[in-house]
């Protein structure tokens, strides 16, 4: 029914959204720190009739727009953030910042939600309800994420929030969208161990205690949770990516430090893994003649898509992008999301936007250097989010 006008409205606001995305992408900032980002999207959400809110979680920005007539409030998540990394394309935007770049799409996610904000406030009369824009800090911020900052800040009253929906660019053509009810992306845990031996001259090590060969059975082992302990038909990753000890090529190594990340999809295997790495460590170390420090951090909790909402919100894609465009993923992804924390509260559903194309073929993985993401995604997202509200609050 308000396709033609949604997509009218896209059409006229679209060179300003690519302008801000190109800003945006040029001149990155990490999480806690998003101060230009937040000044951008404030300055293109004024005079749209909207209650705007800054500093919300530190660095984030909320808009809320009310509608003709009372009804449901659903909020709508774009993340700020960018990653400390180098910038390695060749575009004529890349970031102008050392060191930081946008290698997770946010400066998408950021002027996609920009975008339905500027068509929605033009559509009031046909709103029953409200919507919350949210412009989140510090998605990239693991344990704690931006997410829960803003939730502490009551992102979610005043009014009431019943639903809250998010997109992410991804590796799927461009034009897709790939959502799906129940897990979406992984519980997200990080685990660090310090392995404590007894130092001595190389050329004696039985005087010592070693806590570099400790520490190579100990990551071996590890390895051996998966394998052996969870279920065939459950599934959980133990990543070990950081690894320092020793002083010089002929001394006994006293300590070893080693940090990792936990992936998980079921709560029962989630509880089971922190029990089982704690038990290698430790038996492996005292066999050894060593000692150990554990900790285990829990991250961002499983996203999860609520059946009903997520129901609704493919029926609003069916009637702006169609239905032969909404792809049904097997599996979720081993990534993690803070949005993750709006679980806890509110019904949620977190969809994967396609963004690869003939331009981007070979360097659409996120998290990446090289990362190029097709612009034209960014009237697909816009005309996602507009159905996916039209369709919650009709």
């Amino acid at each position: 029914m308000f396709n033609e006008k949604i997509e009218e409205l896209i059409n006229k606001e679209l060179d300003l959204i690519i302008s801000v995305r190109r800003d945006i992408h040029a001149h990155p900032e990490l999480g806690m720190n998003e101060h230009r980002t937040a000044k951008v999207v404030y300055d293109n959400l004024q005079n749209l009739g909207l209650k705007i809110e800054t500093g919300v979680g530190k660095t984030g920005v909320v808009a809320l727009l009310e509608g003709k007539n009372p009804g449901k409030t659903l909020l709508l998540r774009g993340d700020m953030d960018a990653l400390p990394m180098d910038e390695l394309t060749d575009l004529p935007f890349k970031s102008q910042n050392k060191g930081v770049m946008h290698a997770c799409g946010h400066d998408m996610h950021t002027s996609i939600l920009l975008g339905t904000a500027r068509v929605l406030s033009q559509m009031k009369e046909y709103i029953n309800g409200n919507i919350k824009f949210v412009f989140q800090p510090a998605e990239e911020c693991s344990p704690t994420g931006g997410a829960n900052y803003m939730i502490e800040d009551g992102v979610l009253t005043n009014p009431k929030v019943d639903g809250a929906v998010a997109l992410h660019v991804w590796d799927l053509p461009l034009g897709k969208i790939g959502l799906k009810p129940g897990p979406m992306m992984a519980q997200s845990d990080r685990i660090f161990i310090k392995i404590k031996g007894k130092s001595a001259h190389g050329s004696a090590p039985q005087l010592g205690a070693d806590a570099i060969v400790a520490a190579g059975h100990v990551i071996t082992a590890l390895q051996t949770i998966v394998s052996r302990n969870i279920s065939p038909m459950d599934s959980a990753v133990v990543t070990l990516g950081i690894i320092k000890g020793g002083y010089r090529y002929n001394v006994i190594a006293d300590e070893v430090n080693i940090e990792g990340t936990v992936r998980t999809f079921d709560p029962h295997v989630a509880e089971i893994m922190p029990i089982r790495i704690e038990g290698i460590i430790k038996n492996v170390c005292y066999a050894l003649g060593c000692d150990y420090e554990f900790q285990y951090v829990n991250g961002y909790p499983l996203t999860y898509n609520d059946e009903k909402l997520t129901s609704l919100v493919m029926e609003g894609l069916k009637q702006t992008i169609g239905n032969e465009n909404i792809i049904i993923p097997d599996k979720p992804a081993t990534g993690a999301e803070d949005f993750s924390f709006f679980n806890k509260h509110v019904p949620c559903t977190f969809m994967w936007l396609g963004c690869k194309s003939d331009i981007n073929e070979n360097c659409c993985v996120i998290h990446n250097p090289n990362f190029i993401c097709d612009e034209r995604a960014i009237p697909v997202g816009i005309k996602a989010l507009c159905g996916v509200a039209m369709e919650f609050l009709k």
